[in-house]
């Protein structure tokens, strides 16, 4: 009822009303998809790509403003899926479960990366080895020492992370690792290793300890093929710098 009595107007709202309009994202999630299915990925820049992904997670939104924050937050595509969980949801609107589902994309890239290097021999694979390094490694915030075991054909019998340190050292205990693959009758392997720094250079240390790898190696009929140091930056081999 009105203060005067009268009768509550039925009137239509007017045509268009702010309540029913379509929001703006939906036609540019239309021509994003569009674009991505006629030119694929490499037609986007991450924050594009990111906002692919985040189509799905979050669908009630614009999601553009939330993609560039993230890629200027961790810097790439590829720092964004392997950021910490916790550090994700430090950023406004990345919920648990938009952390969760970016995981779960890291780990499917991750696996179908080392499905790669199974399937094959690994020294005549090394690109793809080089990818699952760099796809598991490369990007994480603490050090961490990845071993590579190989049977006499160099195929992978085994792909073990050894240890995690802090953000620029990792214990390495050279009679573990042989050790580890006298169990697994390894007779090769190869050692990979990050620097959360970005730049894969070896150090001194990096070198040392090598060395004393292969010198409780070589006796017991075991070869180390390489050790690969990741960084977001690129990568480098001892092998290739002749420094083993």
């Amino acid at each position: 009822m009105t203060a005067g009595g009268g009768k509550v107007s039925n009137r239509a709202a007017p045509s268009g009303a702010a309540a029913d309009a379509t929001p703006h994202y939906h036609g540019h999630r239309d021509r994003l998809r569009a674009r991505f299915q006629d030119a694929g990925a490499a037609a986007l820049p991450d924050y594009e790509l990111l906002e692919l992904l985040l189509f799905r997670s979050i669908p009630q939104r614009d999601v553009k403003p939330l993609a560039k924050e993230l890629i200027q937050r961790f810097g790439s595509f590829a720092e964004v899926l392997a950021a910490p969980s916790a550090r994700l949801t430090e950023v406004k609107g990345v919920g648990a479960g938009v952390a969760l589902d970016l995981k779960i994309v890291e780990a499917a890239l991750t696996r179908m990366a080392k499905g790669a290097v199974a399937k094959r021999t690994v020294l005549s694979s090394w690109s793809a080895v080089l990818d699952y390094c760099r796809m598991a490694m490369a990007f994480a915030e603490r050090e961490q020492l990845r071993i590579l075991f190989l049977d006499k054909k160099n195929a992978l019998i085994a792909d073990e992370l050894q240890q995690t340190g802090t953000v620029d050292h990792t214990p390495v205990y050279p009679r573990e690792v042989i050790r580890r693959a006298l169990e697994l009758s390894a007779t090769a392997l190869i050692l990979v290793h990050n620097h959360p720094s970005g730049d894969p250079a070896p150090s001194q240390a990096d070198i040392q300890v090598t060395k004393a790898i292969v010198d409780i190696a070589t006796p017991l009929g075991i070869a180390v093929h390489d050790h690969v140091i990741v960084g977001k930056n690129g990568h480098a081999s001892l092998k290739e710098l002749r420094l083993i």
